[in-house]
């Protein structure tokens, strides 16, 4: 029996690490461990609460946007304007998050998960007139792989042919990232950190020239979508086959829906979406989601354990580092004392067994493609298929959304802060479901909590000492080699972990939190 220890898992966003027990060539126990402290929580005390929905955009610069659109539902349910945000202020609000979508799935795949399948080196011995190809061919005669390592070699299964088009397609996808960047600061401002959504709805009134502008992005974005993102995951996974069999998880999926289509039910679980909330599990079972029965635990987690097992929106950020018996900077989420996944599955799969049309219409012909059933879905294979066609879904209802504008007609409600309220919202980033709590006292911030969806998925055991979505995933995983086990760090990326979400480090008034090694 010997011990892998990854620390930090590279190609995903922040920190994390990653202990696995194996014996026998099999993954007997697994750690997942955020390795920094986040803090945003104690840097929102006692300020004007309208400035949460700048300040927690700042939690993570490559999806700030579902930040944004969490804590302005947040402080509109807050502030009494839930149901009251006009069509301008809603579309506008989807464009901006969907923007952030379609950039973060495209990011995903080709610049943090493709290299664990796509063999770069095979560019070495191209010969042909493509640009981007021969650029990074004299890149590797340079020696310098650069953004391509470091990686756990072998098992690459894919032609020449189709590495090197993958990895043109890397090349390109960075073009098609920045026009999607482009597209949100249309509308807002700028990106990272959009100065227009704000409480009450945006600040950015539409005109014809931005809808113009914003769709002719959009277009060129969903072509690459259909014509080479879609087919390019479905030939890794014909490729890698096996994949449909390996890093199931936990079973249970959660989603709090995501992409207003009605702006009138305050309640945000039970509003009119694209893509709507639910839970659902391998038993395809569908469910209701009631924000009431999530609790977040810390018995394996640096926080004090007077916060243990509490509702988010009494929940209490009290750092303790060196805690006994604990072993990450996260907490645990569990809804109904379960462990649940969240992200583009969990979306995919709610509403595929709601029978949703255009999500069975999109998934169907995947499962006949492989001869699958929905279950092979809960899989590596099946957290990329669902983050590829979702990434379509969304980048098409964009298309329609754009052209649902009205110049001229407002975009913003008008409200008073209270001297005392709370408030909550619930929404579903790239990464899976994210929710921001507040409460008010004296016009003031007096408690926020953030619970995001690497927290829920990268979460460590709880009290009942049950792992996480991740370790789970890698439990019962078989290694061929433990000195290459790249088994691991694929199953770990097709989660898409941010750990720029789920913990961050600051020093309060200059005091240590603690002093740690990231090796």
């Amino acid at each position: 029996m010997g011990k892998i220890t990854i620390d930090p898992i590279t190609r995903i966003e922040g920190h994390l690490k990653i202990e696995a027990v194996v014996e026998d060539g099999e993954v007997k126990d697994a750690r997942s461990s955020g390795t920094l402290f986040r803090g945003f929580e104690l840097i929102l005390r006692g300020r004007d609460p309208r400035d949460a929905s700048q300040l927690t955009q700042r939690i993570c610069g490559v999806c700030p946007q579902v930040h944004a659109t969490a804590s302005v539902l947040c402080l509109d349910s807050a502030f009494g304007v839930a149901d009251k945000i006009t069509d301008n202020g809603r579309i506008i609000r989807n464009l901006l998050l969907g923007a952030n979508y379609v950039q973060s799935h495209i990011l995903h795949f080709y610049h943090l998960a493709a290299l664990d399948y796509v063999d770069v080196t095979s560019v070495a011995t191209y010969e042909g007139d493509n640009a981007a190809l021969n650029s990074i061919k004299n890149f590797i005669a340079r020696g310098e792989l650069g953004p391509f390592v470091p990686r756990y070699e072998g098992d690459y299964r894919l032609s020449d042919e189709m590495n090197r088009a993958a990895t043109a397609h890397y090349v390109e996808a960075l073009r098609l990232r920045r026009k999607a960047q482009e597209m949100l600061a249309l509308f807002g401002g700028k990106m990272p950190h959009n100065c227009a959504t704000v409480a009450g709805g945006v600040t950015e009134h539409p005109t014809v020239d931005k809808i113009v502008s914003f769709l002719w992005r959009l277009n060129e974005i969903r072509d690459f979508i259909d014509n080479t993102y879609i087919p390019d995951v479905l030939g890794v996974a014909e490729a890698y086959a096996d994949y449909f069999s390996i890093g199931a998880g936990c079973g249970n999926l959660l989603a709090y829906g995501v992409f207003d289509l009605d702006g009138s039910e305050p309640d945000y679980l039970r509003r009119k979406r694209l893509l709507q909330s639910g839970t659902v599990s391998t038993d395809l079972k569908l469910g209701d989601v009631a924000a009431e029965r999530i609790a977040e635990y810390v018995k394996h987690s640096w926080f004090a354990d007077s916060s243990t097992g509490r509702y988010p929106g009494l929940g209490e950020t009290v750092p303790q580092p060196g805690k006994a018996g604990a072993y990450s900077w996260l907490k645990s989420p569990r809804y109904d004392g379960k462990v649940y996944e969240v992200g583009p599955l969990a979306r995919t799969m709610v509403n595929y067994v709601a029978g949703h049309p255009t999500v069975k219409g999109l998934v169907d012909p995947v499962l006949s493609r492989f001869e699958a059933g929905p279950g092979a879905l809960f899989s590596v294979l099946g957290r990329h298929a669902a983050r590829a066609l979702e990434c379509k879904y969304v980048a098409d209802s964009m298309a329609d959304w754009v052209l649902q504008l009205k110049p001229g007609e407002p975009v913003y409600t008008e409200y008073d802060i209270p001297e005392k309220s709370s408030g909550m919202g619930l929404v579903c980033g790239p990464r899976g479901a994210l929710g921001h709590w507040i409460k008010i006292e004296d016009h003031k911030i007096a408690n926020y909590q953030c619970v995001v969806p690497t927290t829920w998925n990268a979460s460590p055991r709880d009290d009942e000492g049950t792992p996480g979505p991740i370790e789970q995933a890698l439990i019962g995983t078989k290694i061929k080699d433990e000195n290459n086990p790249f088994e691991i760090v694929r199953i770990v990326r097709s989660f898409d972990p941010c750990l720029a979400c789920a913990v961050h480090v600051i020093t309060p008034k200059g005091s240590d939190l603690g002093r740690f090694r990231v090796s």
